[in-house]
């Protein structure tokens, strides 16, 4: 099952997949057009997703959140609900009050899988089911009711993962929309800026500041944060592009390729040509 939803005037789609035996993505190629935020749903046994070209375990019963940028796959497909929306149906970044998720539930580097009791479940599942019954529904006031039926998905995802992933002490809301912001100064900046005081001082702290706040969440320190961006935007160009080593190497902000060369050698224990030439890269194909 396939449903979609696009508002002419604005371009705005929104999808749902359930039974798909062929639900994918490839950025870089047969979707570059189609910039679809993804919230999936792993109803099924424990199975594998393919994560730009890295393979991870979806466990079962759980959720997983993915930017528009990113390409993935699925073991079995066949076993994932999914909901896909793009920016102009409805824009996450520009209505962070209302969802409070830009920066955390959507992350290029490290990928959230949400595991979901009994209740939530069921929850979930008479969601989905609402969200069919309104596709299957069509008047004037259908892109209103699926939108205010996506925000609540939304919402109720980010309460999920924030239940399971911040820490049980009572923190500031303050503090962890810090590190919310800091995520998404990195997804903006990472071509351009490689270095911890630049985020610093875009968010008015100092670099230990910020070092000690993340240590708190226990997240990656900051540097980890921005070098791993760094290397995933270069694995993904490297495997499902035709660009040059040298080209690459300036896309990402490095001044020489022998530095970049050793940058990612450091981070990936290979060099970019033959991670490049690797059998795995070379059957994803381009």
């Amino acid at each position: 099952m396939r449903l979609k939803l696009r508002e002419e005037n604005t371009g705005g789609e929104l999808l749902l997949f359930k039974d798909e035996a062929a639900f994918d993505r490839l950025f870089f190629s047969k979707d570059r057009f189609n910039k679809y935020f993804t919230i999936a749903w792993n109803t099924g046994e424990s199975q594998t997703v393919t994560i730009d070209g890295s393979e991870y375990d979806f466990p079962s019963n759980s959720l997983l959140t993915l930017l528009f940028n990113q390409s993935f796959s699925f073991k079995n497909s066949a076993n994932i609900i999914a909901w896909q929306f793009n920016r102009e149906f409805y824009c996450i970044i520009d209505h962070d009050s209302e969802v409070s998720c830009v920066g955390f539930l959507f992350s290029s580097t490290d990928h959230m899988f949400v595991e979901l009791d009994d209740m939530a479940q069921q929850k979930l599942q008479l969601l989905s089911d609402v969200f069919i019954e309104e596709f299957k529904t069509s008047d004037n006031i259908q892109s209103e009711m699926l939108l205010v039926l996506l925000k609540r998905l939304i919402m109720y995802v980010t309460r999920l993962a924030r239940f399971g992933y911040v820490p049980a002490k009572k923190l500031q809301d303050e503090r962890f929309h810090i590190i919310r912001k800091f995520n998404l100064l990195v997804e903006a900046n990472f071509k351009t800026e490689h270095s911890v005081s630049f985020y610093a001082e875009q968010l008015c702290k100092a670099p230990k500041t910020l070092s000690n706040l993340f240590a708190i969440f226990n997240q990656k320190t900051p540097s980890q944060i921005i070098q791993d961006r760094i290397v995933v935007e270069a694995r993904r160009l490297l495997c499902y592009t035709d660009r040059s080593i040298k080209h690459i190497t300036f896309e990402l902000g490095f001044e020489d390729v022998p530095y970049f060369s050793n940058f990612f050698k450091k981070n990936m224990g290979i060099s970019p040509s033959d991670f490049r030439n690797s059998p795995k890269i070379s059957q994803e194909g381009k």
